[in-house]
């Protein structure tokens, strides 16, 4: 008898040891596992807001369908101006500036005169405005047009996207009209798979302090410059 219960207890030791260490490590390893996740969330959303970014500074407003975002991604192009020459502290001291060169050379371009450019040392300057793809522009070939639909996915989400939603009714309290978008990943979705109870406490953490239960960058109720929750 004296054996079965100092078993008994041995176990009873060893069990209440283990949820001792285990109240210790949870929240400890969801903390080093949300860190771990964080950090590819936060590179999908900066790559969304660089592609809603240009949207809207060729359409005027920002995009909530997110997969006519990557059509747009995927065939759209940006004009970047390409510079060579400099324009010296005494060419600017005389009045001369970027816009003026630029038309004295397309003058000479086309009148094949080219000593108003010589007299004002311009040989070597140059602007030129090209086309380049979106994605080479904005992504510097981290993305091709198969691999770029990969930013719309939340990692360790099993598959769900990214949510977009935009606000194109908004104006300032001087009525200057300013389209707002916000673009989100709720904890629930990377960090589902981790303890209920951690995961719980920390959306209810968040929702206390009014603060967004996940990481999202813009706002749709005011402008905030496309801050990221993160930043």
């Amino acid at each position: 008898m004296k054996t079965i219960f100092r078993t008994c207890l041995a176990l009873a030791i060893c069990f209440l040891c283990y949820i001792c260490v285990m109240s210790v490590m949870t929240p400890i390893n969801f903390e080093s596992t949300r860190a771990d996740r964080e950090a590819a969330v936060i590179k999908n959303l900066v790559d969304l807001r660089t592609a809603e970014v240009e949207f809207r500074a060729q359409n005027g407003r920002y995009m909530a369908d997110l997969d006519s975002l990557i059509l747009f991604l995927r065939t759209g192009e940006k004009k970047e101006v390409v510079k060579e020459g400099a324009l010296t502290d005494k060419q600017l001291e005389s009045g001369l500036t970027e816009q003026k060169a630029v038309k004295m050379i397309e003058k000479a371009q086309k009148t094949g005169n080219w000593r108003e450019v010589e007299a004002n040392g311009l040989q070597g300057f140059k602007r030129d405005t090209i086309s380049t793809p979106l994605l080479q522009a904005l992504y510097k070939g981290e993305y091709d047009a198969k691999s770029i639909e990969n930013i719309l996915t939340i990692p360790y989400s099993n598959g769900k996207r990214y949510e977009a939603v935009v606000n194109d009714n908004y104006s300032t309290s001087q009525g200057i009209h300013v389209p707002l978008v916000e673009v989100r990943a709720h904890y629930n979705t990377w960090l589902g798979d981790q303890d209920d109870q951690e995961r719980v406490n920390l959306i209810d953490r968040e929702e206390k302090l009014g603060h967004y239960p996940g990481l999202r960058f813009g706002d749709i109720l005011e402008p905030n410059n496309n801050a990221g929750n993160w930043e």
